[in-house]
């Protein structure tokens, strides 16, 4: 589908917008209280608007940087200048030829702006999976985020009582036994059938003393572990995705990496259990879409996680993920974590995110 565009004239602008968390955020690597933002906007003399959503996650992002504002300002500028992508699917011909391979925050902002735009600036970037104006619910993880035993315990309580049957657990900053009690205590009410358990250690784990914590982890038989170790140990990652006793998820170690042989080569040197994708950091949907295709044909699962960008970027992952008929959780529930969220059609009841088309877009946090 193409919405026609010829002889309009087109302009991009951006805004910053910073999100306010409902609490301190807990990670290995620290709290996080507020969550910086930029909003880019292609918009033509006749009204239509196309939005995307660049968010550099701080320490992470390879355009995680101090002059990313005036990147992103030089990025958005050739809206108007250089000739326009004429269909979704010169999409990404366009990136690759305008926009850094290393700056993937950028990539996806404007990837998201674009097909936003040429499907009509409705927010509907793949209209197909759309049916009475919502596409198919999304199965998602309940997420836990670190803090004291009372903290993640009450946590744990309020996402199984909302019906999440997927939780995902923050672990590698507080006391390892603590992190243990936690799954005990779900473990001791249900079993594996009935709430799959996954972690995430951002890399907390030392190569010393990781096999311990994984035997340790296996007793509660969890469904994953996401990147235990610091990435860019391939040799030790490896022999640790071969021996460990719980099925382990990449996923800082694909950040990165650009060229399509060395994700091949990545994949299968490493040979992981699954790969977790978040496109913010990985390039945008089609360079995602590019990591789908390589670890299906190694036989590695996957799954696609937001990078706590606002409604806008989530709304985009979700529609991504929706096209592809998922039937295991995905990491999309991160809508909820702000204040200052863009209220949106997007829901989630009972562990499952869905797009209500009753509910309008509003725009007015962002003065459009």
């Amino acid at each position: 589908m193409k919405y026609e565009n010829i002889d309009m004239k087109l302009r991009g602008r951006w805004i910053k917008h910073t999100l306010q968390f409902t609490f301190s955020a807990g990670t290995s690597r620290g709290f996080l209280t507020e969550r910086p933002t930029y909003i880019i906007v292609i918009e033509d003399d006749q009204g239509v608007r196309g939005i995307g959503e660049s968010s550099p996650l701080r320490g992470l992002s390879p355009d995680d940087r101090p002059d990313f504002e005036q990147q992103l300002h030089r990025v958005v500028e050739k809206v108007a200048k250089i000739p326009p992508p004429n269909t979704p699917d010169d999409v990404d011909h366009w990136l690759q030829q305008h926009i850094p391979e290393d700056h993937p925050a950028l990539r996806f902002g404007l990837e998201t702006a674009w097909l936003d735009y040429l499907q009509g600036g409705q927010r509907q970037i793949y209209p197909h999976i759309f049916q009475t104006d919502a596409f198919p619910p999304i199965p998602i993880n309940g997420l836990v985020w670190m803090g004291n035993r009372e903290f993640m315990l009450r946590q744990i309580e309020e996402k199984i009582a909302r019906g999440f049957r997927c939780i995902k657990l923050k672990i590698g900053a507080i006391d390892f036994d603590t992190e243990l009690s936690l799954l005990a205590h779900i473990r001791e009410h249900f079993s594996s059938d009935q709430i799959i358990l996954r972690v995430d250690a951002n890399g907390a784990f030392t190569t010393g003393n990781v096999m311990d914590k994984l035997r340790a982890l296996s007793a509660y038989d969890l469904h994953s572990i996401e990147q235990p170790i610091a990435p860019q140990q391939t040799e030790f990652l490896r022999e640790l995705c071969q021996h460990s006793p719980v099925p382990i998820a990449l996923d800082e170690e694909l950040i990165g990496v650009h060229h399509p042989e060395a994700r091949k080569t990545l994949l299968d040197t490493i040979r992981p259990q699954c790969i977790v994708l978040k496109p913010t950091l990985l390039g945008g949907l089609a360079a995602t879409a590019q990591w789908i295709r390589l670890a299906e044909q190694m036989g590695i699962g996957w799954w696609l996680t937001s990078a706590l960008e606002s409604n806008i970027g989530l709304n985009a992952i979700a529609q991504f993920c929706a096209s592809r008929q998922v039937a295991q959780p995905q990491g999309l529930g991160t809508g909820q974590l702000y204040h200052n969220n863009i209220p949106s059609p997007i829901t989630i009841h009972n562990g499952f995110l869905h797009y209500d088309g009753s509910k309008p877009w509003d725009f007015s946090l962002l003065g459009l």
